[in-house]
């Protein structure tokens, strides 16, 4: 296990719902290719904070890369609606940018 991922698991012991280091600890899974933990992570993170649309666009990446298109468009679809209602308007546009590129 790496240093940063032993470091972030000891800060969610104390902090067990942080969605930053949630969101941290997914992304150390996701570069180890531990993509089924980093999935369950993320989902973690969108129920916490259901307008964090990055959390939503690297599970559209992740089940992209895995093949599932039509996982990866929902999450994708998810994600625009999470960042409209947050007002996040360059999350909404990466995760448009993102579905356009798979629908086209």
């Amino acid at each position: 296990m790496s240093t940063r991922l032993e470091q972030l698991q000891k800060m969610l012991e104390r902090e067990p719902n942080d969605t930053f280091l949630l969101y941290g600890l997914a992304m150390e899974h996701k570069k180890s290719g531990a993509a089924a933990t980093a999935l369950q992570l993320l989902e973690k993170v969108v129920q916490l904070d259901p307008g964090h649309g990055y959390a939503f666009f690297q599970r559209g990446q992740i089940l992209e890369s895995g093949g599932d298109i039509p996982g990866a468009c929902q999450a994708y679809k998810d994600g625009i609606v999470a960042a409209e209602k947050s007002g996040d308007a360059h999350a909404r546009s990466e995760l448009a940018g993102a579905l356009s590129m798979l629908e086209s």
